[in-house]
């Protein structure tokens, strides 16, 4: 894991009373309970609008570039999905604004689409100050330093030399690429009976160790799958947000909202 020498902060507005935190939609068109799962929150935030949404990272299954989002015609079926979801993202961040911080499967999501969407960057990780408190976001990925093989493959795929290259590709070869690497992951996840238990999980010490560097007693973050509440010990902890997956059984759709009265979560699909 890559030292950090200074994080970002993002000095929330003394007028948001309440903000909205969410990751690993894993938008894609072949599921679409989800994305109506979201389109129904983004028109009508439960139980009532926040001041801003964060959206912590894998809003996407996949972002072979930006150009999926002008490119020429004939379109693919997800591509025109994510032209969808680009607009109605659009639309909600004209009523509030959303932040939006890389996944692991987004991490091309470039600037011509944060435009599109009406979303602003955040650097991962970034402290929010939130009411006189300092939360920690990040996806969450660059902790969980068990998983050696995917932090190889993360270190290489987030050096510009590497996505300048693969951007240069024409659209139909990314999306192969793309392809079999969701083919790649899939496998992975069948050798361990798709269980996110048994998945690299964050590492307490370097979540420790980002808390204090960053002057923060709580972090908020995806990535695992794996919702629940960690204590860190001397006051600090840990916030793991819902992936999300409406077409399971029982759906998964959860929002974390905070407040001032803290954390709650917002079951959004009745399980």
């Amino acid at each position: 894991m890559t030292p950090i020498d200074r994080f970002a902060e993002l000095n929330a507005p003394a007028s948001w009373q309440a903000v909205d935190f969410i990751s690993d939609l894993h938008l894609q068109a072949s599921e679409p309970e989800t994305f109506e799962a979201f389109e129904r929150y983004l028109r009508e935030p439960s139980p009532g609008p926040a001041d801003a949404l964060f959206i912590l990272g894998d809003l996407f299954e996949v972002w072979v570039g930006d150009d999926v989002l002008d490119g020429p015609s004939p379109l693919t079926d997800e591509h025109r999905f994510q032209r969808d979801c680009a607009a109605a993202l659009q639309a909600h961040s004209r009523r509030t604004p959303i932040y939006f911080l890389h996944g692991n499967r987004d991490f091309l999501f470039g600037p011509k689409a944060l435009a599109a969407s009406g979303m602003h960057s955040l650097n991962d990780p970034t402290v929010l100050v939130f009411q006189e408190q300092r939360w920690l976001l990040s996806h969450g990925d660059a902790l969980c330093l068990e998983d050696t093989d995917y932090m190889r493959f993360r270190e290489q795929v987030r050096q510009a030399s590497w996505q300048n290259e693969f951007l240069a590709q024409p659209l139909a070869q990314r999306d192969a690429v793309a392809r079999e690497l969701r083919s790649q992951s899939e496998a992975r996840k069948r050798r361990t009976g798709n269980d996110p238990s048994l998945w690299a999980d964050v590492d307490a010490d370097a979540a420790r160790a980002w808390l204090g560097h960053a002057h923060a007693h709580a972090l908020i973050h995806g990535h695992t799958h794996r919702p629940a509440d960690h204590a860190l010990g001397h006051g600090l902890g840990r916030t793991v947000l819902s992936d999300w997956d409406a077409g399971a059984t029982p759906p998964r759709a959860e929002v974390l909202r905070l407040d001032s009265l803290g954390l709650h979560r917002l079951p959004l699909c009745a399980g």
